[in-house]
């Protein structure tokens, strides 16, 4: 699948205020905002596999698409949700287990990148990531 790879971020749309949004402290959005973050996928059918290394944590997440699981960010908001595919685009629908709140994310690829897009609040941020 087109997803598989490693994939390194190379630069970031809005992330800082949708980190706000969020409510991330003003040091862990600075901080947030240069996380050098590498991300491994390998996809097996509807079974994924994401390696997330960063400056802050590495972490391995497993999913099934559709099925529903736990998962923290990295400044340790607890989420539940699943991954969904929608065509060439995958799909996250997350529900914030301090507030409710639901955060969307998507993961393409456009041309030779890898675009996640997070939705929260209103507010949308991208992060770009090259072929690492």
């Amino acid at each position: 699948m087109a997803f598989d790879g490693t994939w390194k971020i190379d630069r970031n749309e809005n992330y800082e205020k949708f980190m706000e949004a969020m409510g991330v402290g003003m040091m862990k959005r600075k901080l947030g905002a240069h996380d050098n973050l590498k991300i491994t996928i390998q996809q097996d059918g509807n079974k994924f596999i994401v390696k997330e290394a960063s400056n802050f944590r590495n972490i391995e997440i497993e999913f099934t698409l559709g099925v529903n699981f736990e998962y923290s960010l990295a400044d340790g908001t607890e989420l539940s949700g699943a991954w969904t595919l929608e065509g060439n685009k995958l799909v996250g629908t997350f529900t914030r287990k301090d507030n409710g709140k639901v955060l969307k994310a998507y993961r393409e690829i456009v041309g030779d990148e890898l675009v996640q897009t997070y939705v929260y609040e209103g507010v949308e941020s991208k992060r770009f990531f090259k072929r690492g």
